[in-house]
């Protein structure tokens, strides 16, 4: 999984707030919270509580650091396929999870997860060349509404793991948002402001996140 800058998290809760509503006085949980920057721009935008859960303890531990002076977040130690949560007890889960190149279908997973535990929407992070089968399959996973893209974005990933090959590599991702219960009243649409902090995130110089539909 690719950390989420705070630049990034913030654009990503903001278009949540400003264009769909799903954040303020919402119930929100954010699976693989990683370092917990998703969870932060959540509470600060005013999100009546929310949880952060992530496998890794190391990650947890910074997290907890992260959010310190930040109130209305918990943190929950869990793996995707186990979470001790009820279905149906958030209103919004946003979340940047594994891409699926590693491990074959783990973004599937944690879709499906978070729209089990959603009651009206979830706003998820993808490589943009899986798009289509997304898109195609939201209805299936569990999205009532269907799925529409709200932003694109350029990934500048520094060489974070063992299996990459180059220095850094850009990956285009898409900003999607699942409608649980069919029930979208978006705000007019306008372009996101620039998400592109300088590194671990959206590109400097990269494409403007841009909202479609």
């Amino acid at each position: 999984r690719y950390p989420t800058s705070a630049h990034l998290a913030a654009q990503v809760v903001h278009a949540a707030a400003a264009s769909f509503g799903d954040i303020e006085e919402k119930a929100v949980v954010d699976l693989g919270c990683g370092t917990g920057m998703l969870s932060a721009a959540c509470a600060l935008l005013g999100a009546s509580r929310v949880i952060g859960v992530d496998v890794d303890a190391d990650a947890l531990a910074v997290a907890s650091r992260n959010l310190d002076q930040v109130d209305h977040v918990d943190l929950v130690r869990a793996d995707v396929s186990s979470l001790p949560l009820r279905d149906n007890s958030f209103d919004t889960c946003v979340m940047n999870p594994p891409f699926g190149t590693r491990r074959k279908g783990i973004d599937v997973d944690f879709l499906r997860a978070a729209l089990r535990l959603s009651t009206t929407a979830v706003y998820s992070l993808h490589k943009s060349s899986t798009r289509d089968y997304l898109l195609s399959r939201a209805v299936s996973l569990g999205a009532a509404g269907g799925a529409r893209l709200v932003a694109q974005l350029r990934f500048d990933v520094p060489k974070l793991y063992d299996f990459h090959t180059r220095p850094e590599v850009d990956i285009d991702v898409d900003l999607l948002r699942f409608d649980v219960d069919a029930s979208c009243h978006a705000a007019p649409a306008r372009p996101l402001p620039d998400a592109t902090p300088r590194r671990r995130g959206a590109r400097a110089g990269g494409r403007r996140g841009r909202r479609t539909g």
